[in-house]
């Protein structure tokens, strides 16, 4: 009995929560189809942040944010938080904003988990979420 209920706590600590947004994804370019990074999404307080734990492959060592504004210029990509202010709204987070490091640019964004919540899909867009781009990221257990 006792050897029972710990393999049943053991699968149920293997197993990620795929219902919700937290955790650690694989970026991957929509051009390239390449993996760019690591990142963690977590939520605070009702608002989903993400921050940029790992760069894969990058062209430089310690790349800073060159092209960004504010507080986030000339800061270390690695580490520095890319998404917030999206708040659950049914399905999907939105309202929030999302920086592309690579040229410093803020652009509206929503996310939605998509199959059975092992992928991400991350809309970045200016005005109309029907201009912009799509990635989709894959988490990783």
């Amino acid at each position: 009995m006792l050897l029972t209920l710990l393999s049943v706590f053991t699968l149920s600590l293997a197993s990620a929560d795929n219902s919700s947004p937290e955790g650690t994804w694989k970026t991957i370019d929509d051009e390239t189809g390449k993996a760019k990074s690591l990142v963690k999404i977590w939520i605070d307080k009702g608002e989903l942040k993400g921050q940029i734990i790992e760069l894969l492959n990058p062209s430089e060592p310690n790349p800073v944010c060159k092209e960004c504004k504010g507080s986030r210029k000339n800061k270390p990509i690695e580490g520095m938080v890319f998404v917030w202010g999206l708040e659950k709204d049914g399905d999907e987070w939105t309202g929030g904003k999302i920086l592309d490091p690579n040229n410093g640019k803020e652009y509206k964004a929503n996310l939605e988990l998509i199959e059975n919540g092992k992928k991400l899909s991350v809309r970045g867009f200016i005005g109309f979420a029907l201009i912009g781009r799509t990635q989709v990221w894959e988490r990783v257990n």
